[in-house]
């Protein structure tokens, strides 16, 4: 009896899970997009920056959209802020791009999570979900998700163009969380970077869905399909 109960509860809990798309983990896949340039505030400073200066002297950008509130986003930002922080010295660049929040709770973001890659401010208020570029862009590579955080776009600096408000036609991205393990690799690959040991992470994390409006589970979050 005892048995048949703990394998009801497993079910019931994957169930759930999948009903709630917690789990969002996505594959980096190269897709027609025709990404902009752009200058927005640094959240902390508020001063402007401009994406195109922020590519000088590197080799590859990440860029990733996010709303400091959303779960989906917490389970990468240790990993985010590792790859900064592991790869910066190979010419590895992260922009943050912060959405739907008022700028003094990303201010509290980067402080909580100690953040040191630059951090810009697209929006303010989750009234302007679909008004943003990251909306248009998300949805313009098939991202069906609701708020589309985290998203990711991957820029090869030696690809873009080299003038002109259209930066890329094409570029690797993200619709959902990055899967660790083929992000790291994606990012070697493309640096020339040697790759030391693998980083350490913790793989269990709660299983969340990106909307402000439902409660936090407590559940585990299952491992990305190969």
């Amino acid at each position: 009896m005892k048995l048949i109960f703990a394998l009801s509860f497993i079910l019931t809990a994957l169930l759930f899970v999948n009903a709630q798309g917690g789990n969002e983990q996505s594959p980096i896949v190269e897709k027609e997009i025709a990404y902009k340039d752009w200058v927005y505030k640094n959240v902390q400073t508020g001063s402007d920056m401009n994406l195109r200066k922020l590519t000088f002297g590197k080799k590859l950008v990440m860029v990733v959209y996010f709303a400091p509130w959303c779960p989906n986003w917490k389970h990468d930002v240790a990993f985010v802020q590792a790859m900064y922080d592991k790869y910066k010295k190979d010419g590895f660049e992260v922009i943050g791009v912060g959405e739907y929040d008022p700028v003094d709770s990303m201010k509290t973001h980067i402080g909580q999570y100690k953040l040191t890659f630059p951090i810009v401010w697209e929006s303010d208020a989750r009234t302007a979900k679909q008004t943003t570029s990251h909306y248009e862009f998300r949805k313009a590579v098939g991202d069906t998700r609701n708020w589309g955080s985290p998203w990711y776009i991957f820029l090869e600096v030696s690809k873009l163009e080299p003038t002109g408000l259209v930066m890329t036609k094409k570029a690797p991205i993200v619709n959902g969380e990055l899967i660790q393990p083929e992000a790291e690799k994606f990012i070697v690959e493309k640096l020339g970077a040697v790759s030391s040991s693998a980083l350490k992470m913790t793989t269990a994390a709660a299983t969340e869905i990106c909307d402000p409006e439902k409660p936090s589970t407590t559940l585990v979050k299952p491992p990305a399909k190969p």
